[in-house]
């Protein structure tokens, strides 16, 4: 049996190279001034949908990520490991989105994809931290849901067998198809390129980056239906103008500040028990630990 799983991702960015030019004044990310990268969970959840794909020949995998035009990038990544085919939904409207006007947008783009037995996605993004994106996508489509998933165990007879990660244990649940599973850092990582398909896919592009293309493999590209990328824009998605972009996010960064700890004194200890124990008493007194 064959399934078509979508995979939502999303190109954050590297959380380890933050600078002051970070944010905006509006207090948006400036992205184009980070460095990009492929979010970890997500490629947790691609790594799923691998395995899905592993077991069920004929099943195919495509990725949706909204952001820049140069998202295109992680749906590249995604093809040399084995996905499909990859949609970045990219417009200027939906510049500025928050979790709710996200949601809403990757909603609105999974309906007009249409035919799909399986929605995959990380647990959160590294950028927010919120984990509410996959949720909201689940209740704005009216869809069962699973999350904290760690490994999925079969899918068959209409129904998803997954193995849930909690605080205190593991759980295995079943869930009815289609439905939207959200997956944890702790599932399996992703497995790397295949060097085959990164020689057959290395010209894969969306059209903003076909323009850019020397004339020749531009050509290659409108020639091969499997090295176009889809650009998806907002009015092809019937978004709403309301509840995209900043219009329709409620959630307001009021003021960002960089918060740097500094030692007010430092004290140096000799290899001597008895100063040791006279530091912790102290650090139990005044409540540092204990």
């Amino acid at each position: 049996m064959s399934f078509n799983i979508i995979v939502l991702a999303k190109q954050v960015p590297d959380t380890r190279n933050v600078g002051k030019d970070a944010m905006k004044e509006d207090g948006t990310i400036n992205r184009a001034a980070l460095p990009a990268i492929f979010n970890p969970e997500d490629l947790n959840a691609l790594e799923q949908a691998l395995r899905i794909k592993d077991a069920n020949p004929g099943t195919t995998i495509t990725l949706l990520t909204m952001g820049l035009p140069r998202a295109a990038e992680i749906v590249r990544e995604a093809i040399y490991r084995g996905a499909d085919a990859g949609i970045v939904l990219t417009d200027r409207p939906f510049g500025g989105a928050d979790t709710l006007a996200t949601s809403y947008s990757l909603a609105q783009a999974v309906k007009k994809f249409g035919n799909y037995d399986l929605i995959l996605g990380g647990r959160q993004a590294i950028d927010g931290d919120t984990a509410q994106v996959g949720p909201q996508i689940a209740e704005k489509l009216g869809l069962p849901q699973v999350t904290y998933a760690e490994e999925i165990l079969g899918v068959a007879d209409g129904k998803i067998t997954v193995k849930r990660r909690l605080e205190h244990g593991v759980e295995t649940v079943k869930a009815p198809l289609p439905c939207v599973v959200t997956v944890n850092g702790s599932a399996a990582d992703c497995r790397p390129r295949n060097a085959k398909r990164l020689m057959k896919y290395k010209n894969a592009a969306s059209p903003s980056e076909t323009a850019k293309l020397p004339e020749a493999i531009a050509a290659r590209v409108a020639a091969n239906p499997e090295l176009q990328i889809a650009e998806w824009g907002a009015a092809y998605v019937d978004a709403d103008p309301e509840q995209i972009g900043l219009p329709g996010s409620p959630t307001k960064v009021k003021a960002i500040e960089n918060v740097v700890f500094t030692a007010k004194e430092s004290r140096r200890l000799d290899n001597d028990d008895a100063q040791i124990e006279e530091l912790v008493k102290e650090l139990i007194a005044n409540h540092t630990i204990g």
